[in-house]
C-alpha cells in the first residue's frame, strides 16, 4: 500500500525525541516500512535523514518560533497553514491508497472529506477547537480516527464515539526496551521538562520516598527549570540530561520504578511502556489515560500530592519486575498496534466510494486550492 504518514512539524521526527508524538510518526513509519508499505513521510525538514521525508517546512518551527512565546499568534498560524496547505498538494499530486494523519491541523480531515482521499487520523492530544470542529464534521466511511485510550475517546466525543472511531494503543518495538530481572534501588522520570510534566513533583515524592531520582529529558521550558526543578535536585535527585536510544533504555532498565507525573489529560503514556518493558512498575498522578495504561501493574496518586506518590512508589517497587513487561507484551507491542493500523486503512480505502451526504466548507477550514471542493 502507498502510503502517506502526516506528522506535526513544532519538532523534528527524529532521535532524541522531544516527546511521545516525535517517537510515534518515527516507530510507525519505520514499521510500516518493514511491513512491505510504500511510505512517505510527511515533516519538518530537519527529520530523520534515514526515512523517506517529504520536507512541508525546511526546518520545525519550534526552531524559529517558540511554542512558548508564539502558540496562538497570527505569524505562526500562517507559517503552520502554508506548510499544510502545501502538504495537502503534494498529497494530492501523489497518488497515495492511504493517508495515516498525525498532524493536529485541521487541513487534513477536512480534505479527506471532502476529495474521498482514504484517511487515519490518529488524535494524541485532548481536544481543542480548531481540531475538535475539523474532526466532528469530517467523519466519514473513508475517513476515521483512532484514539489511543478509551478515557481519551471519551473526552472527543463525550456523547459516545462515532463508529468509525476506534482506540488503537501506542506500541513499541520492545528489542528497544530490553527487559530486566533486577533494579538498582532507584527511580527514573522521563519526559519533557515543563510544567504540565510536573517532574518537580516526582523530585519532591522520592526525596519524601527516601529513593534516589534521576531525570532525563530535554529543558523545554527553561524558566520552570530553574525556578521550580533546579532546587530540588541534589546528591539524590539528579538531572542525567537529554538521552536517546540505547543509552536511555539502559539507563532506565537499571531502575526499580518510573515516577510518571503528568498534569494534564494524559492521552496514553509511551515513556510508561518504555519503563514497562524494562521491567519497571510505575509510579502516577492518577489522570487521563494513566490507570487505564498502567493497570496492575503501578500505584497511583492524586494530582499534584507529593506524599501520596510518594507512597505509591513504595508500593510500586515491590511489584514483580515480570508482570509490567508481560502487560506491555500483550497490549502495547508494535506489532500489535500496526495490526490495528492496517485493519482500518483496508477499511478506509474500502470505503471511499460509501454514500455520504455532500458537504462544503468554509474557505478558512481547507487550503484555497481545495477549499470549493464537494463530495460527489
Amino acid at each position: 500500500m502507498r502510503i502517506a504518514v502526516v506528522a506535526h512539524i513544532r519538532h523534528p521526527i527524529a532521535p532524541p525525541f522531544m516527546g511521545g508524538m516525535e517517537a510515534h510518526a518515527w516507530h510507525l513509519t519505520r514499521g510500516l516500512m518493514a511491513r512491505g508499505h510504500d511510505v512517505t513521510l510527511f515533516a519538518s525538514g530537519d527529520s530523520d535523514p534515514g526515512l523517506p521525508v517529504h520536507p512541508i517546512i525546511v526546518r520545525h518551527y519550534d526552531a524559529d518560533y517558540p511554542w512558548h512565546d508564539c502558540h496562538g499568534t497570527d505569524a505562526l498560524n500562517a507559517v503552520i497553514d502554508r506548510a499544510f496547505a502545501g502538504c495537502i498538494e503534494a498529497i494530492r499530486e501523489g497518488g497515495f491508497d492511504l493517508v495515516h494523519n498525525n498532524s493536529l491541523h485541521r487541513y487534513p480531515p477536512r480534505y479527506a472529506r471532502v476529495a474521498r482521499q482514504a484517511t487515519v487520523t490518529s488524535l494524541h492530544v485532548p481536544p481543542f477547537g480548531a481540531l475538535q470542529r475539523a474532526v466532528h464534521a469530517s467523519v466519514a466511511p473513508w475517513n476515521l480516527f483512532t484514539v489511543c485510550s478509551s478515557s481519551q475517546a471519551a473526552l472527543w466525543w463525550p456523547e459516545g464515539a462515532p463508529p468509525q472511531a476506534a482506540v488503537v494503543g501506542n506500541g513499541i518495538d520492545m528489542a528497544d526496551w530490553p527487559f530486566r530481572a533486577e533494579g538498582d534501588g532507584s527511580a527514573v522520570w522521563a519526559g519533557r521538562i515543563t510544567p504540565n510534566k510536573a517532574p518537580h513533583l516526582a523530585a519532591e515524592a522520592a526525596r519524601i520516598a527516601g529513593v534516589p531520582l534521576t531525570l532525563f529529558g530535554t529543558i523545554e521550558h527553561r524558566d520552570y527549570f530553574e525556578t521550580r526543578l533546579r532546587p530540588l535536585l541534589g546528591e539524590s535527585i539528579r538531572y542525567g540530561g537529554h538521552l536517546s536510544g540505547h543509552d536511555l533504555a539502559d539507563r532506565i532498565g537499571a531502575a526499580s520504578a518510573m515516577l510518571f507525573t503528568p498534569q494534564w489529560q494524559e492521552p496514553f503514556g509511551l515513556v510508561a511502556i518504555e519503563a514497562m518493558s524494562c521491567g519497571l512498575p510505575v509510579a502516577s498522578t492518577r489522570i487521563g489515560a494513566t490507570e487505564e495504561v498502567i493497570g496492575d501493574c503501578g500505584a497511583f496518586a492524586a494530582p499534584e500530592d507529593a506524599k501520596g506518590l510518594a507512597r505509591a512508589l513504595l508500593t510500586a517497587m515491590a511489584i514483580s519486575r515480570h508482570r509490567p513487561h508481560n502487560r506491555v507484551r500483550r497490549l502495547f507491542s508494535r506489532d500489535r498496534m500496526l495490526d490495528g493500523y492496517e485493519s482500518l486503512y483496508t477499511r478506509a480505502t474500502r470505503a471511499r466510494k460509501s454514500p455520504a451526504p455532500d458537504i462544503t466548507f468554509e474557505p478558512v477550514e481547507l487550503p484555497p486550492a481545495v477549499s470549493a471542493m464537494v463530495t460527489i
